[in-house]
């Protein structure tokens, strides 16, 4: 009885990639590559937002905030797994996992909630046009803004303690670039029942229940675009909920491979792969799927860096 209460483990091997050193490097170099891509890409738009008036709209500021989540998110698992890539001994500390661990599930269950918030958003923009400034006036904003930082807060607290509880005495090699709590359960010993039933809880409500209300809010966006009668109207309606609409699909479907498949050695490493579509190349991608073809993030770019415009 007396283990039940420590930790014996005191680090846990992170086995990450095992390829050999040429191509070590060469994935070494891909993604310090990615992750300046996502670092840069998203302070831009962070930076452009707060500098601009023109772009204090609510739309602009869930973007800003999906922003600073795409670099909390890289900023938490690429520096380690960089560090993985040129050092021999492939560790990561008690401690040390367990604070990855609290901040990607923060970061995660905090992005999906947003990406429910900006669906309804773009919602009232196209299905309620006159009444828009409204009902999402800066209160509303806020609100909800702050109910998806502190359910994705709370949510990840939760799981980071019951992981605390548990004894973990060997082994301690995770198949994974990084800590989440699946690849930990595996390797605890002692009883895991009440994490499963929150992990199940969460799964339902930050997946299951955020996927629905964010297609409820797209299937009404639809409906309303396709009643437009002009051809230019339709894709002007659409052109201001394509961008979001493109990274909600990619998002999820990594999202639901990865937590929705068994857990075999095939399905482990095709989990890491596509983990890293969504902390890595996702938040790469986000900044250029949504300036793109946006003229005023370029107007508040050129404003920012007139010499190289």
């Amino acid at each position: 009885m007396e283990l039940s209460n420590q930790t014996l483990v005191t680090e846990f091997i992170l086995q990450g990639f095992s390829e050999p050193p040429p191509l070590q490097l060469l994935l070494f170099i891909s993604f310090l590559f990615l992750y300046l891509m996502a670092f840069t890409g998203n302070m831009l738009i962070v930076m452009a937002i707060c500098l601009n008036s023109n772009l204090h709209t609510p739309m602009y500021f869930f973007l800003a905030n999906l922003a600073i989540i795409d670099i909390g998110c890289t900023s938490t698992v690429l520096p380690k797994l960089l560090e993985n890539f040129v050092v021999e001994k492939k560790s990561i500390s008690y401690n040390g996992c367990m604070t990855q661990l609290y901040f990607f599930s923060c970061f995660l269950g905090t992005e999906l909630l947003l990406f429910t918030a900006m669906a309804y958003d773009r919602y009232v923009a196209i299905c309620h046009p006159l009444h828009y400034s409204s009902m999402m006036n800066k209160m509303v904003c806020m609100f909800l803004v702050g109910s998806v930082w502190a359910t994705g807060t709370f949510s990840s607290s939760l799981q980071t303690s019951l992981m605390l509880r548990l004894t973990f005495c060997g082994p301690n090699q995770i198949n994974h670039f990084l800590c989440e709590v699946p690849t930990l359960l595996l390797l605890s010993c002692s009883s895991t029942y009440l994490n499963n039933i929150m992990i199940v809880i969460a799964d339902v409500y930050f997946g299951v229940v955020s996927f629905v209300l964010t297609m409820v809010s797209y299937g009404f966006i639809i409906s309303n675009i396709l009643k437009i009668r002009t051809r230019e109207g339709k894709k002007k309606a659409f052109s201001t909920c394509s961008s979001h609409l493109i990274v909600v699909t990619i998002y999820y479907t990594t999202i639901t491979y990865t937590y929705m498949l068994p857990g075999s050695s095939s399905s482990m490493d095709n989990g890491k792969v596509v983990a890293l579509l969504y902390t890595t190349v996702s938040p790469t991608l986000n900044p250029l799927i949504y300036t793109l073809r946006n003229k005023d993030f370029k107007t508040a770019l050129k404003k920012m860096f007139p010499s190289i415009w």
